[in-house]
């Protein structure tokens, strides 16, 4: 009944997304001969949606909608929506509307900002470099960035009752496999990993702090409950206060950096490009631009009029 009951919450969410989410070219604007890449998934008054056509849709969902396609359920749902999708397209072409001015202008504006953010993209992925000697000379200089407490890593099994959750701590009993139970019963998006919610300190999670602190590493807990729902948990790492080591460190270094290095990067990429080009502002033009205030903030009514 859980798996029911979330699906159907998902689907819901996923309603107006999948609808107005990009489609493959190839669906929507193919005839029934256009050369196509994998398997006839469904046909669409001539046009085809592949099963590459249904990966990328699926590749495209935020990765907490991503387990829902590992259901057949979901499959389905999903499908249903690029069918609709496809239909609203083929009417709103044969009504014109792809040539309506608004339309056109969107396009337009739309394909702008994709050039500018590949162009963006390209040069800093280009420039933005890290390398294993620049991590480790910032982890020798900031170890005490790196101090934690008490550290445990846990995955979960979390369902909406407790009878259902007495069920699989009684399969877990008789040997069953903690990752495969939390990937087919699991509610949360941790399920698409096996149920491993990562390294956490003590207070962090504090429904779990009493139980994970406890037990041994491969232990199963008990039922735990939160507002959240029925928890089983497993510990799967343990490491006692300290500072990190340099490998246990190194990726967390590497996305800081990375971060620093990619909008150093991109100010001194905006600065260049204004150099090398020719360009003039009205700054009398600019400043007699009246902005409205956006409804419901609050804005006073009076404007800075000087």
């Amino acid at each position: 009944m859980s798996k029911k009951i979330f699906i159907s919450s998902i689907a819901v969410a996923l309603s107006m997304a999948l609808l107005i989410a990009c489609q493959p070219k190839s669906s929507t604007e193919g005839g029934a001969g256009a050369k196509k890449g994998g398997e006839t998934l469904a046909e669409v008054n001539g046009a085809i949606i592949t099963t590459e056509d249904f990966k990328k849709e699926v590749e495209s969902l935020p990765p907490y909608l991503r387990p829902v396609a590992e259901t057949q359920d979901g499959k389905k749902e999903l499908l249903d929506r690029m069918i609709v999708r496809t239909i609203i397209l083929q009417q709103a072409k044969k009504d014109g509307l792809d040539k309506s001015p608004e339309v056109v202008a969107k396009l337009e504006e739309l394909k702008q900002q994709l050039i500018v953010e590949a162009f963006l993209k390209k040069r800093i992925e280009e420039l933005a470099k890290v390398s294993d000697a620049d991590l480790k000379k910032f982890y020798d200089e900031n170890k005490d960035q790196f101090k934690t407490g008490e550290q445990v890593r846990v995955s979960h099994i979390l369902v909406k009752t407790e009878a259902e959750a007495q069920n699989i701590l009684d399969q877990l009993k008789k040997g069953a496999n903690f990752e495969e139970l939390a990937k087919n019963n699991s509610i949360d998006a941790a399920r698409a990993r096996g149920g491993d919610i990562g390294w956490f300190g003590k207070g962090s999670i504090p429904e779990f702090d009493k139980a994970a602190f406890s037990m041994k590493v491969g232990e199963i807990s008990g039922i735990i409950k939160s507002k959240f729902g029925f928890h089983i948990i497993k510990l799967t790492g343990k490491r006692p206060a300290g500072i990190r080591s340099f490998d246990e460190a190194k990726e967390l270094i590497r996305a800081k950096l990375m971060t620093e290095k990619q909008q150093e990067i991109l100010t001194k990429l905006k600065e260049d490009l204004k150099k090398s080009a020719k360009y003039s502002i009205k700054e009398d033009v600019l400043k007699g631009i009246e902005i409205k205030p956006a409804t419901g903030q609050g804005a006073p009514e009076e404007t800075s009029k000087k």
